[in-house]
């Protein structure tokens, strides 16, 4: 009796550790790019905030022009946190709108009207017509402003008047980048 009960013990200790080592290296799940626009190069070089935070809500494209949805992605980040543009440009607009910091580069190369990101709620360290490059930062995240229930940036993009979706803009492999692994030093 004494030894079934090992045997299952160890059983289950064994599944317990494959199903444990397959979850680690199961890559992480991607994020959905639904409504992404094809004329959207992705040309983001890195992500506005953090390393690959969380989204907190995606985006959704309003039916109508003036229809409910919203209108860029919330990701996670906490009040002082650097904020980058994701791409090189030039500041259009770096200051307050309706009590909320904004900053707003238009995109290096991406025709006319060129595609514009927009960063909210956030505490400019740059000024308008200042150029950026890829990563650079533009501003930290301001404690008050933001419109998520927990604390976050929203991140948006248009051409013109029209909103698109800023995934768009983060190549592969920085959208589905898989877990890390470590491989065998040659001595």
């Amino acid at each position: 009796m004494r030894a079934k009960r090992c045997v299952r013990g160890c059983t289950r200790l064994v599944l317990l550790l494959v199903f444990t080592v397959t979850a680690l290296l199961s890559p992480p799940p991607s994020l959905s790019l639904t409504g992404t626009d094809a004329t959207v190069p992705a040309l983001g070089r890195t992500w506005p905030v953090g390393l690959r935070p969380p989204v907190l809500r995606g985006w959704e494209p309003p039916e109508t022009v003036y229809g409910p949805g919203h209108r860029g992605v919330d990701l996670t980040a906490a009040p002082g946190t650097p904020v980058r543009a994701v791409a090189a440009g030039r500041v259009a607009f770096a200051g307050r709108v309706a009590g909320k910091g904004v900053v707003s580069v238009d995109l290096a190369g991406t025709g006319d009207p060129p595609l514009r990101t927009t960063y909210e709620p956030v505490t400019a360290s740059v000024e308008e017509g200042a150029e950026v490059e890829a990563g650079e930062v533009i501003g930290t995240v301001a404690a008050t402003g933001s419109h998520c229930t927990a604390p976050c940036v929203h991140w948006g993009l248009r051409r013109g008047g029209t909103y698109l979706n800023p995934l768009s803009l983060l190549p592969p492999w920085l959208l589905n980048r898989g877990p890390s692994r470590l491989l065998p030093v040659h001595t």
